[in-house]
């Protein structure tokens, strides 16, 4: 079984994963960056956990703009290369849906064939094209095109 963790937005709210080897770095980021750009749930960072395991990190990089909202994830080193990091998409994309049926989610990669692209195909991404990230130069950009089944994770 797979839960998304919500992580609050104090420190102080999150003092369950402070127990955890290594969350504090991501932990402290991901309420620095919500802290920043607005925290709105459910458009936040979660920890990704499966069976009693912290297994990964996941979230949206803000509230939907313009109808778009992008999300982002990731599997610790090792539980990778197991299906994890395509469940997490997969949740992600329902929450999206099933908070705004209307959004167009969207994710991007680094512009090169990888482990996140075929995650991204696996759970009916379209590549859309080249875009300018701030942060990373030049991304490849992908939109979810596709009906997933619900399934019970």
């Amino acid at each position: 079984m797979m839960t998304l963790l919500p992580i609050r937005q104090t420190i102080e709210e999150n003092t369950q994963f402070l127990q955890l080897p290594g969350s504090e770095p991501g932990l402290t980021l991901t309420i620095e960056f919500f802290n920043r750009i607005g925290y709105t749930p459910p458009w936040i960072g979660y920890f990704v956990q499966q069976n009693d395991t912290l297994v990964g990190s996941a979230g949206f990089k803000g509230k939907p703009k313009e109808g778009r909202v992008e999300i982002a994830y990731g599997v610790f080193p090792h539980y990778q290369n197991q299906g994890i990091g395509a469940d997490v998409c997969r949740q992600l994309v329902l929450l999206a849906l099933e908070t705004d049926p209307t959004v167009i989610v969207t994710a991007r990669t680094l512009p090169e064939e990888n482990y996140s692209t075929r995650i991204l195909r696996k759970n009916k991404f379209a590549f859309i094209g080249d875009v300018w990230d701030d942060e990373d130069g030049t991304v490849w950009e992908w939109a979810y095109k596709g009906t997933i089944p619900i399934i019970d994770l």
